[in-house]
């Protein structure tokens, strides 16, 4: 295992997007709003993105799938890139309009999606959902 430490956040637009505490400035932030938004379906109001129903309910929809297949290329490039460096801190934010489904779904994914293709430490925090 190497020094690169990736945290990866959930947020709400309405709230503001997340400060990089590393001190390092930087990473990415993907705007899931124009994503298919399970929140304005009365069945999912009260679930988030970590929920089997809303989960379901996004894993079927071809345009999750492409956003998520690019947003895993442009970050593994960057991890790539960065554990090369010797950078110790990589910052990546997923955004929707509560912070409760699309973008929890999206950082729940990518967690899954680095631990299962890097051997680095990840953190997840989801800002609406952690309280």
């Amino acid at each position: 295992m190497n020094n690169l430490h990736l945290s990866i956040t959930s947020f709400s637009y309405k709230k503001g997007i997340p400060t990089d505490i590393s001190g390092n400035g930087g990473g990415f932030v993907f705007d899931c709003r124009a994503l298919p938004n399970p929140g304005k379906l009365e069945e999912y109001k009260k679930l988030t993105g970590k929920d089997l129903p809303v989960i379901e309910y996004l894993d079927k929809m071809p345009e999750v799938d492409e956003f998520l297949a690019g947003v895993y290329a442009m970050v593994a490039k960057s991890v790539q890139t960065y554990i090369a460096r010797g950078f110790t801190h990589l910052m990546v934010n997923f955004g929707c309009t509560g912070g409760q489904h699309r973008s929890v779904y999206c950082a729940e994914h990518l967690n899954t999606y680095i631990k299962n293709h890097f051997e680095i430490t990840t953190s997840l925090k989801h800002v609406e959902q952690d309280k």
